[in-house]
């Protein structure tokens, strides 16, 4: 009998394309394969190479601006992931990384929240596009038994979740209990859901690209906490109403300041 694909979730949709590519293992030579036939290129017209962990000591963010090095270690599911988001979200990783090199402090200086939030969403960001804002409202003020029980086909009908965090992709293969995503959070109308998957994420890769780079986002505090395991169909035990119940994993949350 066959394995189960450890993909197999919806939420690695984003990067089914490219998962479909390769090898079920983390493979930096697919990648490097990969990485020339879809070629991507830094905003300063530097192209995207995986390259093994180098030992000059030149920042990870540096070495991507100055040469398109990005360093990836083999047989690695976080840099697999890392890689696999750079093919999804070519303009989003581009802006992430110049932003860091821009933030970067002087030699000695606290390295700011600017850069914080950046590497929060890297690492962890998902977006969570909806046609129905009164959804959208539910989310911000934490009321996760009313949006992912009570509403839950307004949810599978009129929200769509596309992860982008690296790390989010890598606690993917075996989900665990209070598993969180930072969110970013935007309305569409209805005839985007309609769009075809590789329009839509193209669509928000241009989005995000954007908003990252303009400093919207300057303190991890910006982002929306999001429990994962409250979506809809993703795990069995979110279609019981007492799996909700659980305030240490759905939590009554903090507004944001306006």
């Amino acid at each position: 009998m066959s394995q189960p694909s450890p993909y197999s979730a919806v939420l690695f949709d984003p990067l089914r394309q490219w998962l479909d590519q390769l090898p079920a293992r983390p493979d930096t030579s697919a990648l490097a394969i990969l990485a020339n036939k879809f070629p991507i290129y830094t905003g300063n017209g530097r192209q995207v190479r995986f390259v093994p962990p180098q030992a000059d000591n030149l920042a990870y963010e540096c070495r991507i601006w100055e040469s398109g090095e990005v360093e990836t270690r083999p047989d690695n599911w976080h840099d697999f992931f890392n890689a696999l988001v750079w093919f999804a979200f070519p303009r989003t990783k581009t802006a992430v990384s110049a932003s860091h090199v821009g933030a970067m402090a002087p030699d000695g200086e606290a390295r700011g929240t600017v850069r914080d939030a950046l590497t929060h969403f890297d690492e962890c960001g998902i977006v969570v596009l909806s046609a129905n804002p009164a959804l959208l409202d539910l989310l911000r003020n934490f009321e996760w038994k009313r949006l992912f029980l009570e509403c839950r086909a307004e949810v599978l009908g009129n929200m769509r979740f596309v992860v982008f965090g690296h790390a989010t992709y890598e606690s993917l293969l075996k989900p665990f209990r209070g598993l969180t995503a930072k969110a970013i959070l935007y309305d569409v109308d209805a005839s985007w859901l309609q769009l075809p998957m590789a329009e839509q994420l193209a669509a928000v890769d241009v989005r995000l690209a954007a908003d990252l780079a303009s400093g919207r986002y300057a303190r991890p505090r910006d982002f929306q906490p999001l429990p994962l395991l409250g979506i809809p169909g993703l795990i069995p035990e979110s279609e019981d109403p007492a799996y909700f119940d659980d305030t240490w994993q759905f939590r009554r949350g903090r507004r944001l300041p306006a």
